[in-house]
């Protein structure tokens, strides 16, 4: 027997002061709205991406964040890594990354790990949540994140940048090529450490966010089976064409929709 979907919770008058200008977008309005803040998303590092997106999705009015990042806050941070301050260096970057979330929308359910996504929490974190955004600069962590969204049917927005240039694209398990088609074995030259402007890495991370809001509610055309290329030195921005890998040993096994 069919059950239909729980109802969508209520916008308070404040919450639709805040939200005005944003639900005079023809296709979203206050039903679109209402979908973001039912809505919970993980993020996976809040650093000059993540943090951004993080900023973004709080301010849009989304009902819960989950946010992962361990390690204390350094001097190397500040250049790119906003929800961080400079009195907060040496100390958790957990921390201000709740202190500046929940001064701009304490109204929302934030959950901190003070922790990096790895094999003993990865599972238990993505079955939280309805969406997830990667951030992560590591491709242990990302391939983690990957593994699980295709595990259990979960919508990946995948985010990365290096020097001036920057990629996106929307992960749909069984509709869209996953991380490991992409890259089916890690770069071999891939390092923690890597040329980073924070302006950079702030251009990819609010595109990721308008991603994020257009799944959640359902509007537009997110980047499915497409990549967005940004080369931020001339300005030129490109979508590719991507197809899945029918030998992928994470997603090869799953049918589109076209298939069942």
């Amino acid at each position: 027997m069919n059950r239909s979907p729980a109802p969508l919770p209520e916008l308070t008058e404040l919450e639709r002061s805040i939200y005005e200008w944003q639900m005079w977008i023809a296709d979203f309005g206050e039903h679109g709205q209402r979908k973001l803040k039912n809505a919970s998303v993980l993020i996976s590092r809040a650093g000059g991406v993540g943090g951004l997106v993080a900023f973004q999705l709080a301010a849009a009015g989304f009902g819960r964040l989950v946010i992962a990042h361990a390690g204390n806050v350094r001097h190397s941070d500040l250049n790119r890594q906003l929800l961080m301050t400079d009195d907060a260096v040496g100390k958790p970057r957990i921390e201000s990354i709740q202190r500046t979330l929940r001064a701009l929308n304490p109204r929302m359910d934030l959950v901190a790990v003070n922790a990096n996504i790895g094999p003993d929490n990865v599972e238990e974190l993505i079955a939280q949540v309805d969406l997830v955004v990667d951030c992560a600069p590591l491709f242990p962590e990302r391939f983690a994140m990957n593994e699980q969204c295709v595990a259990q049917k979960k919508p990946l927005v995948e985010c990365a940048m290096y020097e001036l240039e920057a990629q996106l694209t929307t992960i749909i398990p069984g509709e869209s090529p996953c991380l490991r088609c992409l890259y089916p074995d890690p770069p071999a030259n891939w390092t923690r450490q890597f040329p980073v402007f924070g302006a950079v890495a702030g251009s990819i991370a609010c595109l990721a966010a308008v991603e994020a809001i257009k799944i959640v509610a359902g509007i537009g055309d997110p980047l499915v089976g497409r990549m967005l290329r940004c080369d931020l030195r001339s300005m030129e921005f490109r979508t590719l064409q991507i197809k899945r890998r029918s030998a992928c040993a994470c997603c090869g096994h799953l049918k589109s929709n076209n298939e069942r």
